[in-house]
């Protein structure tokens, strides 16, 4: 039997039933019912200092959490702040609801003050986007967004005018949020025609993305059986690098000569789950079998020779029994030696320097080292997300986030709050730049604010220094690089936190365990060396020429001691 309900309160019912524990944002008035809706529930709000933060932090614990998480806020400018950290979520493909207050309906359409068409700036960030008109129809639209966003794995948005939202409807609660687990793998002809076409090859490689979260033991054993060295994506270092002994690392800028090698020598490439862009890494004549989850992604990156959808876990299973073992490892054990080769490498330049600037590889070797065995790292675009997912060893139950598919700045610090509220009884890090840092640095008043223990490490080098070394790899001196920080620790000490400032090696080891140990919030600004090089894996004319060529020009513009001090910081690479 109906009985009669405020919208607002209907709004609240779907998202308990649909597991929504945290609603991010900042209060306003279209948003009251709302927010007044959400303190009567076992929803907890969390008080963000600015929206975009607030959609970064509820991507994060969608991401990770893997359930749906929502951030809202008021009309017109408090919803629009929300764009970035929405498309973050949305390309990261993270379960989240916003919703966007709207104002009156009657005032809708006549150039009301902070009146903005919410429908059409969110319709290109989402997976469901639609402004409730009729307080009859709002539970069934407030279902469809909660079953688009859990369903098809993106953000769903609902515009709700302030007049509906406090509206009373009978509703009967009949309508209920469906989570549907469906097991999905090719048909049997095709897993016999991918077995025949791996049975052709000689040179077997696997290339691991995202869609392998739920397959690491199906993958090891997809390894074993055909003897093959697994590469992976970024986003699949998690899933894929811990207790393997097939794993050969990543490819790309930010990876080894071993996965490098062993994708542009294979002659047989199974890409399962991976959507890896840069078309240049993949293999010029090898064939190439792509699984995935969704048909649209089949060959969209590069040519391949088959393709077929399904989830990778239950593929991988299906499609073990029709593969004959194989004996032969030296393709397989040559590759793992480059790779493990690589990874000493990069070791080295990790090395306390006790007369020089830091290196940021000294300083996540030593996070890493001292921190939680299921800690959760997030890190910053730009060069933090490089040392992380060098650096940063996982062991099946550590995580690392950062901006992967979208590619934003500021994304670390306010991820790390939102996977702190989730995660309250894990250590949360978050590897900041110092760009990344001051561009949201209002919201470390929300840690203090929610008592969030995170620990943030600034790679406080005074510049955007991935920029940097785009302009310096393009042959052209930095310009608008450098950043005027002021004393960071001070500022952070100011908001609530445990903080430190630390510009000399020898000092390091031991800022780094009490900054992880501290019973709080807790930040550490590291003066790092502006002037270290992410090396790639093969190191090709081009790069050298255009550093010469920056060299060159530098002197020329009497900036002898930069170009000196660039050489001397990596005399080791």
């Amino acid at each position: 039997m109906a009985e009669l309900k405020k919208v607002s309160d209907i709004l609240v019912d779907v998202l308990e039933q649909a597991g929504v524990k945290h609603c991010y944002g900042v209060v306003g008035d279209t948003l009251n019912f709302v927010t007044e809706s959400i303190y009567q529930s076992s929803i907890e709000w969390v008080h963000m200092r600015h929206e975009e933060a607030g959609a970064f932090a509820a991507g994060a614990e969608a991401f990770v959490a893997d359930r749906l998480t929502a951030c809202a806020g008021s009309c017109g400018p408090g919803s629009l702040h929300f764009i970035n950290g929405i498309f973050e979520a949305h390309r990261n493909n993270a379960p989240v609801i916003l919703i966007a207050s709207q104002l009156a309906s009657e005032n809708l359409g006549t150039g009301f003050p902070q009146e903005v068409d919410v429908v059409s700036i969110y319709k290109e960030c989402s997976v469901f986007c639609q402004q409730v008109t009729d307080p009859k129809q709002a539970r069934r639209v407030f279902t469809q967004a909660a079953q688009a966003a859990i369903n098809k794995k993106g953000v769903a948005v609902i515009v709700l005018p302030v007049d509906v939202s406090k509206a009373v409807v009978p509703d009967s609660g009949a309508i209920k949020v469906w989570q549907a687990k469906p097991i999905l793998r090719p048909n049997d002809d095709e897993l016999k025609h991918i077995a025949a076409l791996i049975e052709q090859g000689k040179k077997i490689g696997i290339y691991a993305g995202i869609g392998c979260q739920y397959a690491h033991d199906e993958l090891v054993q997809l390894g074993e059986l055909l003897k093959a060295p697994i590469a992976h994506t970024s986003r699949a270092k998690d899933f894929v690098e811990y207790q393997n002994p097939y794993n050969v690392g990543m490819t790309g800028m930010f990876g080894n000569k071993g996965a490098f090698e062993m994708i542009k020598h294979c002659d047989t490439l199974l890409l399962l789950g991976c959507g890896f862009a840069w078309s240049q890494f993949y293999p010029e004549q090898a064939k190439i079998i792509q699984i995935d989850h969704d048909a649209t992604q089949l060959g969209l990156r590069h040519p391949i020779e088959y393709g077929a959808v399904g989830e990778i876990k239950e593929t991988i299973k299906a499609l073990l029994p029709l593969l004959k073992p194989r004996t032969d490892r030296e393709f397989l054990e040559h590759h793992v030696r480059l790779y493990c080769h690589s990874i000493r490498k990069l070791d080295e330049r990790a090395d306390i320097e006790n007369t020089g600037p830091i290196h940021p590889q000294y300083l996540i070797e030593l996070i890493d080292n001292y921190a939680k065995n299921d800690a959760i790292f997030t890190a910053d675009v730009g060069s933090a997300m490089v040392w992380m997912s060098r650096h940063i060893h996982v062991n099946g139950e550590r995580r690392t986030l950062t901006s992967l598919k979208h590619g934003t700045m500021a994304n670390a610090m306010p991820q790390a709050l939102g996977l702190q509220k989730a995660f309250p009884e894990r250590q949360v890090v978050s590897i900041s730049g110092d760009g990344g840092l001051t561009m949201l640095l209002g919201d470390l008043l929300t840690a203090y604010q929610e008592k969030l223990p995170v620990k943030i490490f600034v790679l406080n080098n005074g510049a955007l220094d991935f920029v940097e070394l785009e302009q310096k790899g393009e042959g052209l001196i930095n310009r608008y690089t450098d950043l005027h920080n002021g004393d960071l620790a001070m500022i952070a000490k100011g908001m609530g936190f445990y903080a430190e400032t630390i510009e000399h090696g020898k000092d390091l080891d031991a800022a780094v365990k009490a900054c992880l140990a501290h019973d709080g919030p807790a930040l550490l600004s590291v003066k790092t060396s502006p002037n270290e090089l992410i090396v790639p894996p093969i190191i090709e004319r081009e790069n050298v020429t255009s550093m010469a060529l920056y060299s060159a020009k530098a002197i020329l513009e009497g900036r002898y001691s930069d170009v000196i001090h660039l050489v001397k910081d990596n005399i080791k690479s």
